[in-house]
């Protein structure tokens, strides 16, 4: 209706039209918007000029507006919200309030510190949209290069150059052997790897750390890797397969503990083995990429996490292994 004349309007003129048609008034609306009535009278004028239109109809009671006049004023009202809106939006996103931040972690490390650090951030920044994501450190690590993530537990691997991170100290992460209570193997206290080999395993696909991790304690203790092995990158898969069978599940702390809290529930406890450490994993960002506020306050809460933790250590390399 009102073709490219409306392209010449200014926020001012979209404010006075919304302020008269909704109070009638020139004078109130002039006062809404601080300024004198006959200078809103002559803007109303000029409005009128620009989209070559009567607006509203002036009467000794007020001012009506015309089917015109009702038509901006709803749209003016429309995008006055709008702007209302997004001014909002990005005042809660400099201060970190709102806005969206994407994390990866590895297993453990979004059990163990990513969840307490978001139950925190909800505190802080209640409109903030969250995205988490478990997956190998690979596939973080590509996903963060990729920008899919603002930032990621997990481990750098050899393929890529290291001097592209931002590179934070995290955890070690100690292995647990999870089993169904009532496992042939739930009370005996003194495990051999040839024993434990002679089982069902559902585990990590092979070049995984905690896949590496265990191999390397089942050679160093002598002994072969298992060979019946259901590999699987899925938590449920291994705890289902756990429930139904006596298969053997290597797991991170973080996750044994979690899901061995409730016996009632779940069922699953853990083998009583000398401990097994995976390498270090990282709190990583790009250095080539800023962080937003909301971003960079999950970060320093992840590091409050980390450092409030008991530190673990990785075993010395004398220690010794399974009997």
């Amino acid at each position: 209706m009102f073709s490219k004349a409306a392209l010449r309007l200014k926020l001012i003129h979209l404010q006075l039209v919304a302020a008269v048609a909704q109070s009638g008034q020139i004078s109130h609306a002039a006062r809404l918007l601080a300024m004198t009535q006959p200078a809103a009278s002559r803007m109303l004028s000029e409005i009128e000029k620009i989209v070559g239109m009567t607006l509203f109809e002036r009467h000794p009671k007020g001012m009506t507006p015309t089917d015109a006049g009702r038509l901006l004023a709803r749209r003016a009202h429309n995008v006055l919200t709008e702007l209302g809106e997004t001014s909002a939006e990005v005042e809660d996103f400099r201060r970190g309030v709102g806005g969206t931040v994407r994390v990866g972690a590895v297993t453990g490390g979004a059990i163990g510190y990513v969840v307490p650090a978001i139950k925190k951030l909800r505190q802080l920044s209640p409109k903030a949209e969250i995205h988490v994501e478990v997956a190998p450190s690979d596939q973080l690590v590509r996903d963060l290069t990729a920008g899919t993530f603002d930032l990621i537990l997990g481990r750098v691997p050899p393929t890529s150059d290291i001097r592209d991170f931002n590179l934070a100290p995290a955890r070690a992460e100690r292995i647990e052997f999870v089993v169904r209570r009532g496992h042939p193997l739930e009370f005996e206290a003194q495990l051999t790897y040839e024993r434990l080999a002679s089982f069902e395993w559902v585990m990590q696909s092979v070049g995984t750390p905690i896949r590496k991790a265990v191999e390397e304690a089942f050679i160093t203790g002598g002994a072969q890797p298992p060979t019946n092995v259901t590999n699987t990158m899925s938590l449920l898969v291994m705890i289902a397969a756990m429930q139904a069978s006596n298969a053997i599940a290597p797991m991170a702390s973080e996750v044994s503990e979690l899901i061995c809290n409730d016996n009632a529930t779940s069922g699953l406890t853990t083998l009583n083995i000398p401990p097994i450490f995976v390498s270090p994993y990282y709190l990583i960002s790009l250095k080539t990429r800023r962080l937003s506020p909301l971003a960079s306050r999950l970060r320093s809460l992840l590091q409050e996490q980390l450092k409030a933790a008991s530190p673990i250590v990785a075993a010395d390399p004398n220690m010794p292994g399974l009997i």
